[in-house]
C-alpha cells in the first residue's frame, strides 16, 4: 500500500511511490534526516536521547514498514513489532529523580512520535511525514517557554526544600501561611537520609489575591529563599 496522490511523491516522480531500490534509499535517507534534526534538539537540551537515538528509531521504523509492505501481504508485522519495541524503550527512559520529579517524559514521547514518523516514511506518505515533522519540531520548540508561562502563573505549584532542621518545619509552614498560601502536602525526601538535612517536597496553593496577580512562582521561591534556615528551595517542573 502506498499513501495515495501523495502531492511530494508526484513532483519526485512515480518511482518513489512505487516499492524499489532508489525508492528505499529515499525513504530512509529522509527518514535519518528529519530524526536527526530532532535528535538535534534533543540532545542540545542534554536529554537522556539524542540524535543517535532518534536516528535509530525513525530508521528501524521505516524499515519495519518497508519489509511488511514488501513481504507481509499487508499484515503489518513488522511495523507492530516496531511500534511495540519502541514503546518498551520509551516507558523505560522515564525516570523518577531524587526530587520526586518525572524525567524524560516529553523525550520518551517524541521517541514513539518519531517512531510514527519513520512509518509513514516507509509507507512512502512523504507529505504527511513533512508534515508531522514540521508538527514534531514546532511542538518542541514553541510549547516549552508557553507551558512555564502557564504553570508560572498558575495558583498551584509544588517545590523541593531542604531545611537545616526538622524543628524549622513548622516555623517555614506558619511563613507561607502569613505569605497567603496554602499547604495542600508535605512529603518527606527519604533519598536525603543521614544528609544532615530536612528535605521535603511540599505541595501549595496561592490564597492570597495580591499574591495571584502580582507575584510569580519564582519571586515566592526567592522570598522564601531568604529564611535563614532554608538550606536550598526550588520549584518541582
Amino acid at each position: 500500500m502506498i499513501c495515495y496522490f501523495d502531492p511530494i511523491a508526484t513532483l519526485i516522480g512515480p518511482w518513489s511511490s512505487q516499492l524499489n531500490v532508489a525508492s528505499v534509499l529515499l525513504r530512509i535517507a529522509l527518514s535519518i534526516l528529519l530524526a536527526a534534526l530532532i535528535g538535534c534538539e534533543r540532545a542540545s537540551k542534554r536529554h537522556a536521547a539524542g540524535l543517535r537515538t532518534f536516528i535509530l528509531v525513525s530508521f528501524a521504523a521505516t524499515m519495519a514498514m518497508s519489509l511488511d509492505m514488501a513481504l507481509s501481504g499487508g499484515t503489518y508485522v513488522f511495523s507492530a513489532a516496531a511500534v511495540i519495541g519502541v514503546a518498551i524503550i520509551s516507558v523505560n527512559s522515564v525516570l523518577f529523580s531524587s526530587k520526586s520529579q518525572i524525567k524524560g517524559l516529553t523525550t520518551s514521547v517524541g521517541l514513539w512520535t518519531c517512531s510514527v514518523l519513520g512509518l509513514c516514511i516507509g509507507a512512502g506518505c512523504y507529505t504527511v511525514a513533512i508534515v508531522a515533522y514540521l508538527a514534531l519540531s514546532l511542538s518542541l520548540a514553541l510549547f516549552p517557554s508557553i507551558e512555564r508561562y502557564l504553570k508560572d502563573r498558575s495558583n498551584h505549584f509544588e517545590f523541593h526544600v531542604e531545611l537545616d532542621n526538622p524543628r524549622h518545619l513548622q516555623s517555614f509552614a506558619a511563613t507561607i501561611r502569613q505569605l497567603g498560601m496554602r499547604i495542600d502536602d508535605i512529603e518527606v525526601n527519604p533519598a536525603y537520609a543521614g544528609s544532615g538535612l530536612s528535605v521535603y517536597s511540599i505541595a501549595i496553593s496561592i490564597s492570597s489575591q495580591e499574591l495571584r496577580k502580582y507575584k510569580t512562582h519564582e519571586q515566592i521561591i526567592e522570598a522564601l529563599n531568604t529564611l535563614e534556615y532554608v538550606h536550598h528551595i526550588e520549584e518541582i517542573r
